[in-house]
């Protein structure tokens, strides 16, 4: 039993041992995975911040384009007011003065302007390209006239059918600025959809009714009013978003999840563990088949060597007995040797039989059982008694070992004895159904605690200061091995006894004998 105990002591330990180290492990992963979504997140607040300074600093530039473009709007409105005064005023007041802030007008004014009157017949024009310059009508300017802006001049309030229209562009400095203005949120929008976090990140209107920009995101997630709604969802549950004001947009909401490589790495180390785990149980099975297959030889080798070194005394003793029957000597106790040595070839045949294929022969169970505990009445103490009531039972004839059968039996009922103290009693039954038959053994013993009613059985496990535990595995192994049944503990009770259950199965049986 120490042993055992021992090599049980130490799987207990190696298990702790394996479930620490995965444990660490996964606890290691775990911190790992916190740092990398902590650096993640640090770095997408980053470039939320930036995206804010950035988004400010377009809302400004726009505040800034268009207080150009009202105060050019403005010079135009007062070049106009100008031409308007001096087509007012009498001969007899003095022109100097509004002539000289036309002309003074003109050049201050960087922008092209072209004066042309109501049926487009250009008056004058100032700024304006050489070509503009030698036209005599709006109308020549074709697909150049989109690019004017236009401001009309009444000079006569009664009069609303007579006008002059004045045509403006905006200076270089405004359309510079205007270009700089389109570079500069083409950029902000690029930074948006590739991010350098490279994470899936959305932008959607105040009411979030509407998806902006995306980046990072399979188009077909935005490709539905019900897609694009079930991923702002899932990204608002994911993270807090961000607010940024946006030109032509206003406010604006930024929603983002976490990276694929991340995401990926969570899966990390549960993959890690699965694949520990394969490798711990298809090394275990290894190790147990190259183990039990070892067993199995050293089994085998010591069972025959036994076998060949009783074989040469016991032919022997059968020699002996045959000349102290034909001396005088008393008959009984001839005879009483001769059952000790046909015992000891039996014994020695069970051993020969291990490793190899047995023959089962159909047999009447109940006369073997009947048989065998006759013999081992006569063997036991006055104190143990056996009972198989073998009347009460109908022939049961089954294919089975007899020799190895026995052996089976043997091992239980000395087990029970032992376990009894030299002093009760042991009854076996035999229990028939329609798959199987079943022997069951039950002594007065002191019993078995459940937490070893299967320890029993392994290799090593012993009761006994001198046993080695071979016993019972060599006899659930004969039962299971070589008679395809089952060896059991059926029951028992700490301080009552215990049962023992063999279990033969019919049809099985039946066709193991027919190959």
């Amino acid at each position: 039993m120490n042993l055992y105990t021992h090599k049980r002591r130490w799987k207990w330990l190696l298990f702790i041992t394996a479930v620490i180290a995965l444990a660490a492990i996964l606890y290691y992963s775990s911190l790992l995975l916190k740092d990398i979504a902590r650096e993640e997140r640090s770095k997408v607040a980053l470039w939320a911040e930036a995206v804010k300074h950035k988004a400010q600093l377009v809302n400004s530039t726009t505040e800034f384009f268009n207080e150009i473009k009202q105060d050019e709007q403005r010079r135009v409105q007062k070049f106009g007011d100008i031409l308007k005064k001096l087509n007012e005023v009498s001969t007899s007041e003095e022109l100097t003065f509004y002539l000289n802030e036309l002309e003074e007008n003109k050049k201050n004014n960087k922008f092209p302007m072209i004066l042309a009157s109501k049926n487009g017949d250009i008056s004058e024009s100032v700024n304006t390209t050489p070509e503009i310059q030698q036209m005599r009508n709006v109308s020549e300017l074709g697909a150049l006239r989109s690019e004017y802006d236009s401001l009309v001049l009444h000079y006569d309030p009664t009069d609303t059918s007579s006008y002059v229209t004045i045509y403006y562009q905006q200076s270089k400095a405004y359309t510079d600025l205007h270009k700089s203005l389109e570079n500069l949120q083409e950029s902000f929008f690029q930074d948006v959809v590739i991010n350098t976090a490279s994470i899936p990140v959305i932008i959607t209107n105040k009411e979030n009714d509407s998806i902006i920009l995306f980046g990072n995101i399979d188009s077909l997630e935005v490709a539905t009013p019900e897609s694009r709604m079930n991923l702002i969802s899932s990204m608002s549950s994911e993270n807090t978003p961000l607010e940024v004001m946006l030109p032509d947009h206003g406010l604006c909401h930024v929603y983002y999840q976490e990276s694929s490589v991340l995401k990926r790495l969570r899966y990390f180390p549960y993959i890690q563990l699965f694949i520990i785990l394969v490798f711990v149980l298809v090394a275990y099975i290894l190790f147990s088949v190259a183990r039990r297959s070892e067993q199995n030889r050293v089994w085998v080798g010591m069972s025959k060597e036994t076998a060949h070194q009783l074989g040469t005394p016991i032919s022997s003793l059968m020699a002996w007995t045959e000349l102290l029957r034909e001396s005088d000597v008393d008959p009984s106790i001839v005879s009483e040797m001769d059952k000790d040595v046909k015992r000891l070839d039996t014994i020695a045949q069970r051993f020969s039989k291990i490793g190899s294929v047995p023959e089962l022969h159909e047999e009447n169970l109940v006369e073997v059982v009947r048989d065998f505990t006759n013999y081992l009445r006569t063997r036991l103490s006055s104190r143990v008694t056996i009972t198989f009531p073998a009347e009460q039972y109908a022939p049961v004839i089954l294919p089975i070992n007899r020799y190895l059968f026995e052996w089976v039996v043997e091992n239980i009922c000395k087990n029970a004895v032992d376990a009894m103290n030299g002093e009760g009693s042991i009854t076996l039954q035999l229990v028939e159904d329609s798959k199987c038959v079943h022997l069951d053994i039950t002594d007065t013993g002191k019993g078995i605690p459940p937490q070893r009613q299967k320890t029993i059985f392994k290799p090593g496990y012993t009761s006994k200061k001198r046993g080695w535990g071979l016993g019972l595995t060599l006899a659930q192994r004969i039962i299971k091995d070589y008679h395809k049944g089952k060896l059991f503990v059926k029951s028992s009770t700490v301080g009552k006894g215990t049962t023992m259950r063999i279990s033969l199965s019919k049809r099985r049986m039946k066709s193991a004998v027919s190959r």
